[in-house]
């Protein structure tokens, strides 16, 4: 605090009188968990004035205190504070240990933290999110020698595991409930032709580990700041998005390039040797809103190379592939401009194409109404449901929605909608939504678009980052189907020879030369079961 002089309304030496003063009142009370707070916040101070050796002692008395009751919520308070201060004192082992044992109070406290998050605004980023982060900058800190192959294989696999439970972690606290069964997957056995890359963006580097069927964990950093990478990424969207640079492909190269170079040419030659097909990211800060498909090397696009996918975590992956003999597949939309939201005249034709290649339901308009729809989907077992209507992915549950005739439902009405009556013993394979887009100016909106696949219960979800023409999206998707079809290729192929076709088809102008540039195809992404 302050006072109008811009001089601090309480000093150090007062603050800690009154910490001091806390700490006795708390004793005389017999409040063991008022003392535990006062000796902990005493040891903060004494951190924040950097006397190490007084602050690991009022920390380690304040969580001795703490275990005592049993108060899981300010235990992992205290062991990342000692996780801190042991980093400050340069014991880097005893470190990791402590923010070990934060995470995993953490994770016994999935249901606690998100009831302290939605009733008293708890802040996810400041409060939980930096002790993943900080521990994986940790497990990743190379030696003396600066060398990254140094880090040994454990901590690599721990790395792994901590980012993994990072975005479970924030999938919770967008649902405001700790509703996800995530089980460990190994990649061996989801697909021998896959690669993971999980990706952590740290203040002064971008850090990629890459996990390749039976082969050990590989490890690379780009010396970038999280600046940098933001402001990269941000560069990217508008050479895209914005008409008055769209113009021109170079505008577009120039960044899509710069993260290709980050993320895929460290390893492509290994990619190569292991014979990988798909690459599957998990992502989390601002790369999880760049259209990976579009990254490019120079000459070709990566949706010309691999197949791409997004798994929110790959824990939460269900390693089934698209049963395809006959494709039961309900399609719905709205044409017409409702609740202030534009027309989208190309829809019916875009339901009609699908309809004519497969075994295919609509609901058109007035009949697409959220009872309309759980009366469908209770009568039939469909394996693709496919939605053609605006909508908004936020990193806000309460701004994420789907457009019905009538209303507008959320996540949860959606997940009731499409998992009502026989679909609850068989879930989803495919979920598309061909005309939502993530929330213009929120960097984690497409949170929102994880959200949705994994609360509705779908193996895989196909929707775009970004709005474009209902025609080019009408062409895509007649791609799609023709592709899905085929019972030799996996969900991600089908996505990429999609957008592959679309490419091609402009060039030599069989639909709008205009659908060439990145912003009409690779606006569509694949989360979850890429099989």
């Amino acid at each position: 605090m302050a006072n109008g002089k811009n001089q601090p309304l309480y000093s150090t030496e007062k603050i800690a009188d009154y910490l001091v003063k806390a700490v006795q009142q708390a004793r005389n009370l017999a409040d063991t968990r008022a003392e535990s707070y006062a000796l902990g916040n005493l040891g903060k101070l004494y951190e924040h004035n950097q006397q190490w050796n007084e602050a690991k002692d009022l920390t380690e008395k304040a969580l001795n205190l703490a275990q005592s009751i049993n108060a899981a919520d300010i235990v992992y308070q205290w062991k990342w504070q000692l996780g801190r201060i042991l980093v400050a004192q340069e014991n880097k082992e005893e470190a990791i240990l402590a923010y070990s044992q934060a995470v995993e109070t953490i994770r016994t406290l999935r249901s606690d933290i998100v009831a302290v998050s939605s009733e008293l605004k708890f802040d996810f980023r400041d409060s939980v999110e930096p002790i993943y982060r900080e521990l994986v900058e940790l497990l990743l800190q190379p030696s003396e020698s600066g060398q990254t192959d140094t880090i040994s294989q454990e901590n690599l696999r721990q790395a792994r595991k901590i980012i993994e439970a990072l975005q479970l972690a924030e999938l919770d606290n967008f649902f405001r409930n700790a509703c996800l069964d995530a089980q460990p997957v190994e990649i061996d056995l989801v697909d021998k032709n896959a690669a993971i890359f999980y990706t952590i963006v740290l203040e002064y580097r971008l850090a990629v580990i890459l996990a390749i069927p039976e082969k050990p964990l590989v490890y690379y950093t780009t010396n970038i700041s999280k600046k940098e990478v933001d402001s990269t990424v941000k560069s990217l969207q508008d050479a895209l998005t914005k008409p008055q640079k769209r113009i021109f492909f170079e505008n577009y190269w120039e960044p899509a390039q710069k993260i290709y170079n980050w993320l895929i040419n460290p390893i492509e030659k290994q990619l190569q040797a292991n014979k990988i097909k798909t690459l599957v990211f998990v992502l989390e800060g601002s790369l999880r809103n760049v259209p990976l498909a579009s990254l490019y090397d120079g000459e070709k696009y990566l949706a010309q190379k691999y197949n791409v996918a997004i798994a929110p975590s790959l824990e939460l992956i269900d390693p089934q592939p698209l049963a395809r003999k006959k494709l039961e597949i309900l399609s719905m939309g709205i044409t017409e401009g409702r609740q202030g939201f534009p027309p989208l005249p190309n829809v019916r034709k875009e339901l009609e194409d699908i309809q004519n290649q497969t075994s295919s339901e609509i609901l058109l308009n007035e009949s697409f109404t959220e009872e309309e729809a759980n009366t469908e989907v209770v009568n039939t077992t469909y394996q693709v449901i496919h939605i053609a209507t605006h909508g908004e992915f936020s990193s806000n549950i309460e701004d994420t929605f789907i457009l019905t005739w009538d209303e507008k439902i959320n996540v949860e009405e959606l997940r009731n909608m499409i998992r009502s009556g026989t679909q609850q013993t068989r879930p989803i394979e495919l979920l598309v939504l061909s005309a939502c887009r993530t929330a213009a100016g929120d960097n984690r909106a497409t949170l929102g678009l994880a959200g949705i696949a994994v609360r509705a219960g779908a193996r895989s979800t196909i929707a775009s980052l970004w709005y474009v023409s209902d025609e080019a999206t009408a062409v895509l998707m007649k791609n799609l189907y023709q592709e899905l079809i085929n019972q030799e290729i996996t969900k991600a192929e089908a996505l990429r020879r999609a957008q592959q076709q679309i490419i091609k088809d402009a060039q030599t102008g069989i639909v709008n030369p205009e659908f060439e540039h990145p912003y009409f195809w690779s606006t569509f992404i694949l989360v979850g079961n890429w099989l």
